[in-house]
């Protein structure tokens, strides 16, 4: 690889995926993606519905394989990983956010948090320290007591994001992460992650239909018939003030 891996935590060139339904028709999903993505940045992947969003964060995040083309996270190309060395990037370069909190009912805030921890190895009073600042730093800390179903669905969506601290990763993949909120906690969510990638220096990266949360981010991709368009969240903010 170029020097371009120090500096770019995440790169696709010429990336593509394919599913096939049958024996007689595959559906082309992805037709030659490229991107670089930097560390520390705060990216939105944006496109209409069906254009494979998702289908790209997911294969960023090894949740899929690809078709043919090259990823590379963290410098390592995932078409040349063995399936315990793509678990294992897994394991310690990424965490997911969705859109529907994926919390385990039965257990408190805290104990969803400190779950990744513990099934790691950690000591449970090591993985409680860490629990606990996790909930913290994303403004928590007083209900970290609280079934989920005794939250809200923005505290259940910070509750998701400090579990997703927890396995202290390099990036946070995020699908529609304030979907399911009202607008004024949706963006109250897009902020913690701006601050969160700032601040910890972590890459986030949001597949979004919102404009406005599209807005707070770094850089701002268009995925259109299977490739990507990069466009300047500045242009995006210029349009939307033009609109009004």
């Amino acid at each position: 690889m170029s020097n371009n891996s120090a500096e770019n935590i995440i790169i696709t060139r010429s990336l593509i995926k394919n599913f096939k339904l049958d024996k007689d028709t595959i559906v082309k999903v992805l037709t030659g993606v490229n991107m670089k993505i930097k560390k520390g940045e705060f990216v939105a992947i944006m496109g209409p519905s069906g254009s494979g969003k998702s289908t790209l964060v997911n294969i960023l995040s090894t949740l899929e394989t690809i078709t043919d083309g090259d990823v590379y996270i963290v410098g390592s190309n995932l078409k040349k990983l063995t399936n315990k060395e793509y678990l294992e990037i897994r394991r310690k370069t990424s965490s997911i956010v969705f859109q529907n909190f994926s919390l385990i009912p039965y257990l408190t805030a805290l104990e969803n948090v400190k779950l990744p921890m513990i099934l790691r190895g950690e000591e449970d009073k090591t993985a409680t320290a860490k629990a606990v600042s996790f909930l913290e730093s994303v403004g928590l800390y007083g209900r970290m007591n609280h079934l989920p179903e005794q939250l809200s669905g923005g505290e259940q969506q910070r509750v998701a994001i400090a579990r997703a601290l927890a396995h202290e990763p390099k990036i946070i993949y995020c699908d529609e992460p304030s979907g399911n909120l009202d607008t004024v906690t949706g963006r109250e969510i897009i902020s913690l992650f701006k601050q969160l990638s700032k601040e910890k220096n972590i890459t986030v990266v949001m597949v979004t239909h919102d404009h406005e949360a599209a807005k707070q981010t770094d850089r701002l991709y268009i995925l259109r018939n299977g490739k990507l368009a990069e466009e300047q969240v500045s242009i995006l903010n210029k349009r939307r003030s033009e609109r009004k």
